[in-house]
């Protein structure tokens, strides 16, 4: 669980927009978003919602087209304002993050062993042989089966749930304060996926490592997460507690979301896709970005952009009609029959 009297992450006021031919793509806006050491933080949302932007550009791997602008404040300083040289020295050391697809991250020309040394060699400054001893130790942590033979193969050689297993391995060995993982288990079977998230909550826990996990599937975070983050044509829209969330969602697109999720004990009938498309971030709507999608729409809402504000106790939403009344802590006028379809 997260130490909540300190701040590990704290962005605010982050903006991420990409210069185009066709103008000025505004991927990230105005976010504020904090992360306690040892938390563990879900950020959902629709693919183009910015997600993985946000995380980009913490890491400064934004395409060259790209500005950003706010502060993002780790460990004291503000990584936005750091050399390329001075970030390097972060990345990997203090913070790493696991992609989608852990051949990005893996070089298919080198054996594991040399690319699970090398980040202790450069980051740690471990002579060859202790790094490699720490590797194979870490490969057998995570649980890759006969990890001795393992570590000198090639990349190819293995799994995709082996190689999403090294990539959390090599994020994991110099012990980081903050582990990004963005779509970890997509491209992998469900009885993989849930190895892998097992695996995060119990090195998460050992070594008390924040965690932020980036995914457009609301079925994956009930039982990880602390916390979560619903994103929306690059804002935050909703935030609070996993299971507050997740028992009474606040805002509409939240709602949504969770009813465009088949489970087992609704029929595929009562599944209910999303009506329209997420919005252009060149050309945005005016007001509340949802509102075209949304069945709830006033007409504040088409004119005013609503701010995310707390709803109730450790609560936000951008709505203007939530869910959840602030001051009476009740739902809306539309709240229960919406949230009794969720």
């Amino acid at each position: 669980m997260a130490d909540t009297r300190e701040t590990l992450l704290s962005l605010t006021d982050y903006s991420v927009a990409f210069d185009t031919p066709d103008g000025v793509v505004q991927a990230v806006s105005n976010l504020d978003l904090d992360i306690a050491p040892g938390e563990t933080v879900a950020v959902v949302g629709e693919s183009g919602s910015g997600k993985s932007q946000t995380f980009n550009g913490v890491f400064g791997l934004l395409a060259r087209n790209a500005r950003t602008g706010g502060a993002v404040n780790f460990l004291g300083r503000d990584l936005l304002s750091l050399s390329s040289k001075e970030l390097d020295k972060v990345r990997g050391r203090d913070m790493a993050m696991v992609f989608q697809d852990p051949m990005t991250a893996l070089n298919p020309a080198m054996k594991i062993k040399r690319q699970l040394a090398e980040t202790l060699e450069i980051h740690r400054g471990k002579s060859r042989r202790e790094a490699e001893r720490e590797a194979l130790q870490m490969l057998k942590q995570v649980g890759i089966p006969d990890a001795e033979r393992r570590i000198n193969q090639y990349p190819h050689e293995l799994s995709g749930g082996m190689r999403q297993r090294v990539v959390i391995a090599m994020a994991l060995l110099c012990q980081p304060k903050l582990i990004v993982a963005d779509e970890p288990t997509t491209a992998l079977d469900v009885t993989i996926q849930a190895q892998i998230l097992d695996l995060f909550r119990d090195l998460t826990q050992s070594f008390r490592t924040a965690l932020v996990l980036i995914t457009h599937d609301l079925g994956v975070v009930a039982g990880i997460a602390d916390r979560v983050a619903v994103m929306y044509a690059g804002r935050i829209v909703e935030e609070g507690k996993v299971d507050d969330l997740f028992s009474r969602p606040a805002m509409p697109y939240t709602a949504a979301l969770m009813r465009s999720i088949p489970r087992v004990d609704r029929e595929a009938e009562a599944v209910e896709p999303i009506p329209g498309r997420p919005p252009n971030l060149i050309h945005p709507p005016s007001g509340c970005p949802f509102h075209p999608r949304c069945r709830f729409a006033e007409e504040k809402c088409v004119r005013e952009r609503p701010p995310l504000g707390e709803v109730s106790a450790g609560r936000r939403a951008a709505c203007w009609f939530p869910f959840i009344d602030a001051e009476a802590g009740t739902g809306g006028e539309n709240a229960l029959a919406e949230t009794a379809n969720v």
